[in-house]
C-alpha cells in the first residue's frame, strides 16, 4: 500500500488524515494526527441476529434505540453477511470473500487448507490496522473468534489475536460464545482476566457496553482530538440463549400463539414499513429434508409452553442489545460525537437452527447426544438464567429469518440477509430512508476507507484486490448503482452464485454427492423470497452461473469442499499433539483454557492425580472442570473426599468417596472411557480403591466448555448446589500438585476413524 490520500471535507473536520505508517508490519512513519472533528467510527455486529428481528425490520420486540438510529440515518434492505459468524467476521475486517481471507468456516479446526487456515492472513492488513495508521485510536470488545482454538491458551501463539492485529484495546472473549452470565473466560488485551465469581446480576452485554464508554471516554479525554474506531462484537443473540429476568419477563407471554402466527405478524409489518415491496410473498413453512418446521398447532401443550418460553429469553436478548445501544448512543452524545460517528449496526449471519426440532436446555452437549422435551421441560423456570444452556428450535429462526427460506449456515437467503443500519448526521442523509441496492459485509472496509481516504481502496497491502466495492455512494444517493455485482458463497458443502440480481444455489444434504446435487435459480429482482425456481425455465443462466461459481472456488480457495464427515474437525497439525502430554498443574495457576484442558479427556481414559496435605476443617474444590454445561469436580466435605458429575442436562451424579483423615495424601480419579459414550469413574485414597461410578456420560461436543481450576471452582460452576452454599469453594488447605495423564481412547473415539472417513469422504466428492 502507498501513502498517498485525498483530502475530504466533513463538516468541524479541519485537517486531514492519511496513512501514517510505512506499511501496517513495518515501522513508524511520520505520523499525521486527525484533526478537528474527523469522523468517529462504531461497527457493531450482533450474533446470529435475525433479518426480522429488530422493530425498524418488523419486529414486535422491543428496540427503540435502533429504530431511533434508523430513524436518523438509513437501512440497508439487501445487505449480505456471510451465512456463518467468523467468516462474516473476517470478511469484515479485511475486505476479502471469507475463503481468501482464511475463513471458510468457523475456527474450530486446523485441516492445513488455504481457505480454512482459521487466522486472518498476515499479509493483509485489517480495517484495525489501517485505521491505526490513519491516526485513529482503535478499540475493540465482544467476540473475536479469529484465531485457532488451539491458539487461545497462555501459550499462544498470539499472532491472531485482537491487538496483534490492529487494535490498541481489546476486552471480550476469543472463543464463538460464551455464557452471558458467567463468562468462561474473558480476555484484556492479551490477558486473562482473572474471575473466580461474578457480581449477582453481572450481564456480559452490560458488561462489554461499560468497558465500551470507558474506552471512549479515555481516549477523548487524553486526546480530544483524535477519532475512535470501535469494534462491538455481541455474544448476544448467539447461544447459549442467556437474558436477565426482567427482560425474560416482558415477553414472557408473547408467543404462545407460535411461529407461524409471528412469521404472519411480521411479513405484515416489512410490507407496511417498505422492508419488502408490497407484492413479495411469503414462501411456504421451511419444508426441506433435514429443514423443516413443523405447524405450530400440531405441537402438544407441553412443547408450546416449552419452545415460547425460549423465545421470550431471545427476545429479552435483543431487547437487552438496543438498551444498551441507548446507553452508548448516550455517552457518545453526552460527549459530543455523536453527530459525526459513523454509526453501523447489523449481524454476522441469519438466525440459527442450532437448535434443531425442539430446541435444547444443554447446548454444550445438545449438538452430538439430541435432546428431550420432557426433561426440558422439567427445568422450563430455568430457561435463560444461568443454569441452563439453552437454544430455541428452528422454527424460531425461521421466523426470525422472515420473509427469507432457511438459516444460518445455508447460502439461500435466510443464511445471509441481515439488518443493516447506518447513521452519520454530519455526513449522510438522516431521513431514515432505506436502500435496496445489494451490498455485502466485504463492502465495510473499502467504505469506511473512502470516508477516511478520499478514494476507496482496490487492493490489500500484498497488493492482491478486494473482493468488497465502497457503499459510501449508495448510501448518499438512493438512485446509485451498487459496485458489488457478483459474490460467491460456500460454507459446509452448502453453494450460492449471485451475480446482478440472479442467484444459483444449492441445499448440500450431508453425505450425498455433490455432482448428483441439484441446483436452484432465482430471479432475485422479482423474487428476493426464493419462490419460483427457473432452473429448468432458464438452463443457460443457470449454467452461466454455476460455471462461474467453479471459477470463484478455485480462485478463492473453496476446496476441498465439506461432503459432511466432519473430517476436518480431526485433522489437527502435529504440532497439536503436545496438548494431549501428561501436564501437572501446581495449585493458585490460572485456569487452564477450556480447549486446551478438554485435549486431556476427549474420548479418552484420564488419570487425575492430586497430591495434598489438610487438617479435619479443611474443605474446599480440589479440581473442577466444566460448569453448568457439563463438567466434574473433586472437592473434600465433611472430612470426605467426593466426586460429581454433571452431564450437562441438568442431571448431578455424586461419588462419595469415604473419609479423609488429616495428613498428607494422595487422591486418584479415573476417568476409564469404556465404551459405549460412559466413563466408569473410580476414587482412591493413597492407592486404595474407596469408591466407584459405573456409567458416567463422557463429556464431549462443546463441553466442558470451562477449562481446568485447581483448588478452586471459578465462575460458573460443576455443582449449583455448591455455588449456592459456598460460592468457588477454594480449597482451605495445601494443594501441592494436580496431574492429568491422558489414557487410551475410547472404542468409537473419533480419532481412531480418520482413515474411515477419508475414504467415506472421497465417495462423495
Amino acid at each position: 500500500m502507498n501513502d498517498n490520500f485525498s483530502p475530504r471535507t466533513y463538516p468541524n473536520f479541519t485537517g486531514t488524515i492519511g496513512r501514517t505508517f510505512a506499511g501496517s508490519k513495518g515501522a513508524w512513519a511520520d505520523r499525521r494526527t486527525p484533526r478537528g472533528g474527523a469522523p468517529n467510527i462504531v461497527v457493531m455486529l450482533a450474533d446470529d441476529l435475525g433479518f426480522s428481528d429488530l422493530g425498524c425490520y418488523g419486529s414486535e420486540i422491543r428496540t427503540p434505540n435502533l429504530d431511533a438510529l434508523a430513524a436518523r440515518g438509513m437501512r440497508m434492505t439487501n445487505f449480505h453477511a456471510a451465512p456463518m459468524c467468523s467468516p462474516t467476521r473476517a470478511s469484515l475486517l479485511t475486505g476479502l470473500s471469507p475463503h481468501r481471507a482464511g475463513f471458510g468456516s468457523v475456527a474450530h479446526f486446523d485441516p492445513g487448507f488455504p481457505g480454512y487456515a482459521m487466522e486472518l492472513p498476515p499479509q493483509v492488513d485489517t480495517l484495525a490496522e489501517q485505521l491505526r495508521d490513519r491516526g485513529y485510536a482503535t478499540l475493540m470488545v465482544g467476540k473475536w473468534h479469529l484465531c485457532k482454538d488451539s491458539d487461545a491458551s497462555a501459550a499462544g501463539p498470539q499472532h491472531s489475536w485482537p491487538i496483534q492485529r490492529g487494535f490498541d484495546r481489546f476486552y471480550g472473549f476469543l472463543d464463538a460464545f460464551t455464557n452471558l452470565h458467567q463468562p468462561h473466560r474473558l480476555t484484556q488485551d492479551n490477558s486473562t482476566v482473572e474471575v473466580d465469581e461474578y457480581p449477582e446480576g453481572y450481564y456480559l452485554t452490560d458488561d462489554l457496553t461499560t468497558r465500551s464508554i470507558s474506552m471512549i471516554r479515555e481516549r477523548k479525554s487524553s486526546n480530544p482530538e483524535q477519532p475512535f474506531f470501535l469494534y462491538f462484537a455481541h455474544g448476544a443473540v448467539h447461544a447459549p440463549l442467556h437474558a436477565k429476568a426482567e427482560d425474560i419477563e416482558r415477553y414472557k407471554d408473547r408467543y404462545t400463539e407460535g411461529w407461524d402466527s409471528l412469521r404472519e405478524e411480521r411479513f405484515a409489518r416489512q410490507k407496511a414499513l417498505g422492508i419488502v415491496p408490497a407484492d413479495t410473498k411469503l414462501p411456504a413453512r421451511n419444508s426441506e429434508p433435514n429443514h423443516d418446521v413443523e405447524a405450530w398447532d400440531s405441537l402438544d401443550e407441553m412443547q408450546r409452553e416449552l419452545f415460547a418460553r425460549h423465545m421470550a429469553v431471545y427476545a429479552g436478548m435483543v431487547d437487552n442489545i438496543d438498551q444498551n445501544v441507548g446507553r452508548l448512543v448516550a455517552a457518545l452524545e453526552q460527549i459530543g460525537e455523536l453527530d459525526n460517528t459513523i454509526f453501523i449496526f447489523t449481524s454476522d449471519n441469519g438466525a440459527s437452527r442450532e437448535g434443531e426440532e425442539v430446541g435444547t436446555t444443554s447446548y454444550y452437549v445438545h449438538l452430538m447426544q439430541g435432546n428431550d422435551v420432557e426433561a426440558d421441560h422439567a427445568r422450563l423456570d430455568l430457561i435463560g438464567g444461568p443454569q441452563t444452556t439453552p437454544h430455541y428450535p428452528r422454527g424460531w429462526a425461521m421466523a426470525s429469518n422472515t420473509p427469507f427460506r432457511l438459516y444460518k449456515i445455508n447460502t439461500h437467503q435466510g443464511g445471509h440477509s441481515v439488518p443493516f443500519i447506518v447513521s452519520w448526521p454530519d455526513g449522510l442523509p438522516s431521513d431514515g430512508s432505506m436502500r435496496d441496492q445489494w451490498g455485502h459485509v466485504s463492502d465495510l472496509l473499502p467504505t469506511l476507507l473512502d470516508v477516511v481516504d478520499g478514494v476507496a481502496p482496490t487492493t490489500q497491502a500484498d497488493g492482491s484486490v478486494l473482493d468488497g466495492k465502497s457503499l459510501l455512494e449508495v448510501m448518499r444517493d438512493p438512485s446509485a448503482v451498487s459496485l458489488h455485482t457478483e459474490q460467491a458463497v460456500e460454507v459446509n458443502g452448502h453453494r450460492g452464485f449471485y451475480r446482478d440480481g440472479w442467484e444459483a444455489v444449492t441445499l448440500h444434504q450431508s453425505l450425498t454427492p455433490f455432482a448428483d446435487e441439484s441446483w436452484e435459480l432465482y430471479d432475485l429482482t422479482v423474487d428476493r423470497t426464493e419462490i419460483n425456481n427457473l432452473a429448468d425455465v432458464n438452463p443457460d443462466r443457470l449454467e452461466e452461473l454455476k460455471a462461474a461459481w467453479e471459477e470463484a472456488a478455485w480462485e478463492q480457495q473453496f476446496y476441498p469442499l465439506d461432503e459432511g464427515t466432519s473430517l476436518k474437525y480431526l485433522i489437527r497439525p502435529e504440532r497439536s499433539s503436545v496438548y494431549s502430554l501428561p501436564v501437572t498443574i501446581a495449585a493458585g495457576t490460572p485456569t487452564l483454557e477450556r480447549w486446551r484442558s478438554v485435549q486431556l479427556i476427549w474420548f479418552r481414559s484420564c488419570a487425575i492425580e492430586i497430591h495434598l496435605s489438610l487438617d479435619s476443617a479443611d474443605r474446599g474444590h480440589l479440581v473442577a472442570h466444566g460448569d453448568q454445561g457439563g463438567g466434574y469436580a473433586i472437592y473434600v466435605l465433611d472430612s470426605h473426599i467426593w466426586f460429581c458429575h454433571n452431564d450437562g442436562r441438568g442431571n448431578l451424579r455424586v461419588l462419595d468417596g469415604g473419609p479423609i483423615m488429616p495428613g498428607e495424601h494422595k487422591i486418584e480419579c479415573l476417568l476409564n472411557a469404556a465404551g459405549s459414550n460412559l466413563w466408569n469413574v473410580s476414587l482412591s485414597i493413597d492407592g486404595a480403591i474407596t469408591a466407584s461410578l459405573a456409567g458416567a456420560p463422557m463429556l464431549y461436543g462443546i463441553a466442558p466448555f470451562e477449562g481446568i481450576d485447581i483448588g478452586i471452582d471459578r465462575r460458573s460452576p460443576v455443582s449449583w448446589e455448591l455455588f449456592e452454599k459456598f460460592g468457588a469453594f477454594a480449597f482451605t488447605g495445601e494443594i501441592e500438585t494436580v496431574s492429568f495423564t491422558p489414557g487410551e481412547l475410547a472404542p468409537n473415539a473419533p480419532d481412531t476413524l480418520i482413515g474411515m472417513l477419508t475414504d467415506m469422504g472421497l465417495r462423495f466428492e
